[in-house]
């Protein structure tokens, strides 16, 4: 369960992968009827992804693939 006073607080942090490489930075969240349903990530150009993704500028994740919401966010590898 996420435990988290404000959204906002979350907005800004650094988006890992479970296996440790850097995937960008948490930029918005998307909610439908007042619930979590995606994360916009936008790709760090360290990762080399930006090439992969056709040049776009960052990914909509779906909730259900976030590990964990701290100091730092995990993804599942496969999202």
């Amino acid at each position: 369960m996420l435990k988290i006073k404000r959204l906002s607080d979350v907005v800004g942090r650094k988006v890992y992968t479970d296996s440790g490489d850097l995937f960008g930075m948490l930029e918005e969240v998307n909610l439908v009827d007042n619930k979590i349903d995606g994360w916009r990530i936008v790709v760090a150009r360290e990762s080399g992804l930006v090439q992969v993704l056709g040049g776009a500028r960052g990914i909509i994740v779906p909730h259900q693939f976030m590990k964990a919401i701290g100091d730092i966010v995990i993804i599942n590898r496969n999202a």
